[in-house]
């Protein structure tokens, strides 16, 4: 697993108010880091910037579905 010592996790701006959100760390060279805000010392899955990107890019054009 990728060293995530100094990641630095952020919240989506479009987190709501329950809490019920994902933190995502990408400030780490070669690897993003995504977690469940509510269990924060829990299991980290992590990504390559290529796979993320094209994650993130998919769930803006609406191509993905729950």
């Amino acid at each position: 697993m990728p060293d995530l010592t100094n990641a630095a996790w952020r919240k989506s701006s479009r987190s709501n108010s329950g809490g019920e959100c994902v933190e995502v760390a990408d400030n780490l060279p070669g690897v993003v880091g995504l977690r469940d805000s509510k269990d924060r010392t829990g299991p980290v899955l992590t990504f390559g910037p290529t796979a993320w990107s094209t994650f993130v890019e998919a769930a803006k054009a609406g191509d993905i579905r729950p």
